[in-house]
C-alpha cells in the first residue's frame, strides 16, 4: 500500500460556530430560492446543460450543502462509489465485518443505497437530515429512492459509511443515483480495479470532485499481483494530472471470501485503520468535513453564473416571441379595423341585400336633387320590407364574422411562422398542450355573439334617437330595423378608405344611407350616431382579436419566468462568497 496522505491534515483552519453558521445557512437559502426561481422552460441553444447544471446544484445545497450546514457536528458521511464490478458492496462489508450489502455477478448490483452507521448516531440520519428525499427504510430493498439505515456496534461513532451504485451503471436511474450520493458525500472512498480504472466515466466523476476540493481517497481492488505496482504507478500519475494527487490511495490485494463474503481482514486493515482513526479524531474529522462543504459552496456560486446568463437568455427570448405575437395581432386589430369603416364590407352580399332594401340608383338621384321633396314623400320611394331589412342585418352578421375569422387566421399564421424561425418557439408550439397556428375554435361562436350584440346596441341607438319621431312618416317608412341598418351602412363606409372601382359602390350605399337617416333625424344627430356605432364595433372587434392574442400571451406567461432572476442568482451567489470570506478571516 502506499503511505496515504491523511485528509484530515488538509488546509481549513479552525471553524466558526454560532452567527456565522446562521448567516451562511440564510445566505445558501436564499441561492437555492433564487436557483428555483431561475427557471429554463425555452428551448433556446445550450439550454440543457445549464439546466442539468441548476438541477444538479439545488439537489446539492437540498442533500447535503444546506444539511450539513445545519448539523455541522454530524458524524463523517464516507460514500463509497465506484465502477461496475470494482467490489464495492464487498468492500464495505470487510470494513463493516459482516454482510450488510448484498455483492453479487449480475449488473447492476447495489440499486438501492446502505447506509451503515453506529447504533449512537442515528439520529443524525433522519428524513430531515442529508438526502432528505430518500425514504428511509430498516429492511433491504431494491427501491432507488429509499435509503436503508444498518445500524451497527461495529462501526465507530463520528463516522457513516454508504455504499452506492455504480456510477458507470446500465440503468440510468442508478447512475444519476450515484451521482447525488457522491455530491452528498463528505469524503469519497472510490474505488476501482486493473479492469476499470481508465474508463472515462469514472473520472468524470473523479474531475467533478476534483473542482469541489471534495475528499477523496481512492482504492485499486481486485487487480493481480503481478499488475498492482503498474497499474497503482499509472494510476498515481492519474490523478496528479486531475488535481487529485493528494489523495490516499490503497490497494487491496486479491484474495478468497469466506462463507459471508468478506475478505480476509488484514486486505482492508489499512482503509480500516485510517477511516477508525478519523472518526476517533474530531479534528481531523472536522478538518475533512470543512474541506469538502467548503469547496462545494465555492463550487457552488462559480457554477451560478452560467446559470444566470442563460435565466437572462430566457427572458429575451420571452420578450422576442411576445414581441412575435404583438406585431401579429397589432396588425391584424389595425386591418380589421380599418376594414369596418374603409367600405370594405359594402360588396358582396351585404350589398346585395342592400340594395335589395332601397332602390339605390333612382332613390339616390331623388335624393340629390329634389331633397326636400324627397323628404316628404320617401314612404313611396322606399321599396324595402320588414324582412328585407333582415336580411341586410343577416348579412351585415355574416361579413362581420368573416371578417374577424380572416384577420385572426391571418394574425395566428403570422406568429406561428415567426415562432418557427425560433428554437424557442418552435419548442413551444412542439407542446402537446399548445395549438395556436389557427383561430380558436370557438371564435365564430364569440364573433357572432359579438357582432349580435353590437347590431342590438345600433338597434337601441335608433330606438333612442328616435324616441320623440316614432309617429312621424318618415320613422314610420322605415321602421327602427331599417334605420338601424342604414346606420351600419354609413359606418362601414364611414373613412371612405376604399379605392377604385369599389368606391362609387360604397360612396353611394353610404350616401343613400346618410340621407335616410339625415331625412328622420336630421344631420349633427347622425354624424353622432354613426360616430357612436362605428367606435363600439371597433371596440368589439379588438376585444375578438385581443382574445386570440391571449391564447399566445398565456403560453409564455405560463412559464412563469422571473424578471431579474439572472441578476437575484448573482447577487445570492456574492451574498455566500461574502459570508465565506468573512467567516474565513481571523477574529481580532
Amino acid at each position: 500500500m502506499t503511505a496515504p496522505t491523511d485528509p484530515g491534515a488538509t488546509p481549513g483552519g479552525p471553524r466558526r460556530g454560532g452567527s456565522d453558521d446562521a448567516q451562511m445557512l440564510t445566505a445558501l437559502v436564499r441561492l437555492r430560492g433564487a436557483l428555483q426561481a431561475a427557471e429554463l422552460p425555452l428551448e433556446v441553444p445550450g439550454v440543457e446543460a445549464q439546466r442539468a447544471a441548476r438541477r444538479e446544484m439545488v439537489d446539492q445545497l437540498e442533500d447535503y450543502v444546506i444539511p450539513r450546514v445545519m448539523t455541522i457536528d454530524a458524524p463523517m458521511l464516507t460514500v463509497v462509489g465506484g465502477s461496475t464490478g470494482a467490489g464495492k458492496s464487498t468492500l464495505v462489508n470487510s470494513l463493516v465485518g459482516t454482510r450488510v450489502t448484498q455483492p453479487g455477478l449480475l449488473r447492476p448490483t447495489t440499486r438501492s443505497p446502505v447506509l451503515v452507521h453506529h447504533p449512537d448516531d442515528a439520529e443524525w440520519f433522519g428524513q430531515d437530515r442529508l438526502l432528505p428525499d430518500l425514504a428511509r427504510v430498516a429492511h433491504s430493498t431494491d427501491d432507488p429512492d429509499a435509503l436503508q439505515l444498518v445500524p451497527s456496534e461495529l462501526i465507530p461513532s463520528g463516522l457513516a459509511i454508504l455504499d452506492a451504485p455504480d456510477v458507470d451503471s446500465v440503468e440510468e436511474r442508478n447512475r444519476t443515483l450515484a451521482a447525488q450520493l457522491l455530491a452528498a458525500a463528505d469524503m469519497w472512498l472510490f474505488v476501482t480495479s486493473a479492469a476499470r480504472y481508465a474508463d472515462q466515466v469514472p473520472w468524470d466523476s473523479l474531475r467533478g470532485a476534483a473542482d469541489r476540493a471534495t475528499a477523496v481517497a481512492i482504492v485499486l481492488d481486485r487487480t493481480p499481483p503481478e499488475a498492482v505496482q503498474t497499474v497503482a504507478a499509472h494510476l498515481a500519475r492519474m490523478l496528479a494530472s486531475r488535481g487529485l494527487k493528494d489523495s490516499p490511495m490503497f490497494i487491496v490485494h486479491e484474495g478468497p471470501v469466506d462463507e459471508a463474503g468478506l475478505l480476509p481482514p488484514a486486505h482492508v486493515a489499512d482503509i480500516r485503520g485510517w477511516l477508525d482513526s478519523l472518526a476517533h479524531d474530531s479534528e481531523a474529522r472536522a478538518a475533512v468535513v470543512k474541506q469538502t462543504l467548503d469547496g462545494a459552496i465555492r463550487a457552488l456560486t462559480h457554477r451560478v453564473h452560467p446559470v444566470a446568463d442563460a435565466a437572462a437568455e430566457q427572458l429575451a427570448a420571452a420578450r422576442t416571441l411576445r414581441e412575435d405575437v404583438d406585431r401579429a395581432y397589432d396588425a391584424a386589430v389595425l386591418a380589421a379595423t380599418t376594414a369596418t369603416a374603409d367600405g370594405t364590407l359594402l360588396r358582396g352580399e351585404i350589398l346585395a341585400r342592400w340594395q335589395e332594401f332601397v332602390g339605390t340608383g333612382e332613390l339616390l338621384r331623388s335624393l340629390e336633387n329634389r331633397v326636400g321633396w324627397i323628404r316628404d314623400r320617401v314612404v313611396n320611394a322606399v321599396k324595402g320590407k320588414p324582412q328585407q331589412a333582415e336580411r341586410v342585418t343577416v348579412a351585415v352578421e355574416s361579413g362581420l364574422e368573416m371578417l374577424v375569422l380572416e384577420h385572426a387566421e391571418a394574425a395566428a399564421e403570422r406568429a406561428e411562422t415567426a415562432w418557427k424561425q425560433l428554437n424557442a418557439g418552435q419548442g413551444l408550439l412542439d407542446r402537446p398542450d399548445v395549438d395556436l397556428g389557427r383561430a380558436s375554435r370557438d371564435l365564430r361562436r364569440r364573433a357572432e355573439v359579438s357582432v349580435r350584440e353590437w347590431q342590438d346596441e345600433v338597434l337601441a341607438m335608433v330606438r333612442a334617437e328616435g324616441a320623440d319621431k316614432r309617429s312621424t312618416a318618415r320613422f314610420l317608412a322605415f321602421g327602427v330595423n331599417g334605420l338601424s341598418v342604414a346606420l351600419m351602412v354609413v359606418v362601414f363606409s364611414s373613412t371612405g378608405g376604399v379605392t377604385g372601382a369599389e368606391a362609387g359602390i360604397a360612396s353611394g350605399s353610404a350616401v343613400l344611407g346618410q340621407k335616410l337617416l339625415e331625412a328622420v333625424f336630421g344631420e349633427q344627430a347622425v354624424r353622432g350616431l354613426a360616430e357612436r356605432a362605428r367606435r363600439r364595433l371597433e371596440e368589439r372587434v379588438r376585444t375578438l382579436l385581443e382574445g386570440e392574442r391571449a391564447r399566445w400571451v398565456a403560453v409564455l406567461d405560463g412559464l412563469e419566468l422571473v424578471p431579474g432572476a439572472g441578476e437575484g442568482l448573482r447577487v445570492a451567489a456574492r451574498r455566500v462568497d461574502d459570508v465565506r470570506y468573512s467567516a474565513a478571516q481571523p477574529r481580532s
